[in-house]
């Protein structure tokens, strides 16, 4: 087993790692907040920073509260680990929900891609680009659609095929476009994450509705 040094200390490269070593690292890592990428005999472990963590937790409340003001069913996976041995291929996602497959979920304690569906949309925080190809991942793994934040622009794909194509808006939720969130990521730079969604909350009842207003 090698590994090699990168320049952002936080995050490290091991090669010629095994199934089972993937395995292992995991039990080992248990809860820690470490982000694990597993990709045909390459790991990388990622120590998450503060940052990361905003970004991923305020983009996660914008689809938690645009779902409950749409009335739309959800299961919230977090930072699920979701991986298959058969493709050797496993990531944690920085967030991630099933919304088209939660009936399928609905009652689960463990997800197993052998026989459950991937979730429906992954959010992607890419702060520090990962050695590793994690759209490429998430397109072997089947996630439909990935919203991706670099800490300037949001960006959403969706998969077609092997890779994701850019979307103009999200697949997911037709009527919204990235600019919609990024101008409450910048408010929440100046302001409390309670009065960002708040706000947030008023701007889907005026564009969009709500069953509950």
């Amino acid at each position: 087993m090698t590994s090699t040094p990168t320049a952002i200390t936080e995050r490290l490269t091991l090669y010629d790692i095994s199934w089972e070593g993937y395995e292992t690292l995991l039990n080992v890592l248990g809860n820690r907040p470490v982000r694990t990428t597993y990709s045909q005999g390459v790991v990388e472990l990622m120590i998450l920073s503060y940052q990361h963590e905003r970004y991923k937790k305020l983009l996660a409340r914008f689809v938690e509260t645009l779902t409950e003001e749409l009335d739309i069913p959800i299961a919230g996976g977090g930072s699920t680990t979701f991986k298959r041995q058969d493709l050797e291929r496993g990531l944690e996602p920085d967030e991630c929900f099933y919304i088209e497959h939660e009936p399928d979920v609905r009652g689960k304690q463990a997800i197993d891609l052998a026989q459950d569906p991937p979730p429906d949309l992954a959010i992607e925080i890419d702060m520090t680009s990962s050695s590793l190809n994690r759209m490429a991942i998430y397109a072997a793994l089947g996630i439909p659609e990935v919203w991706r934040f670099d800490g300037t622009t949001l960006e959403f794909f969706e998969r077609q095929g092997d890779h994701y194509e850019r979307l103009t808006h999200s697949a997911t939720f037709p009527t919204i476009q990235p600019s919609d969130f990024t101008r409450f990521i910048t408010l929440a730079e100046t302001t409390n994450d309670t009065t960002v969604i708040r706000q947030f909350r008023s701007w889907v009842r005026q564009r969009m509705g709500s069953p509950f207003s």
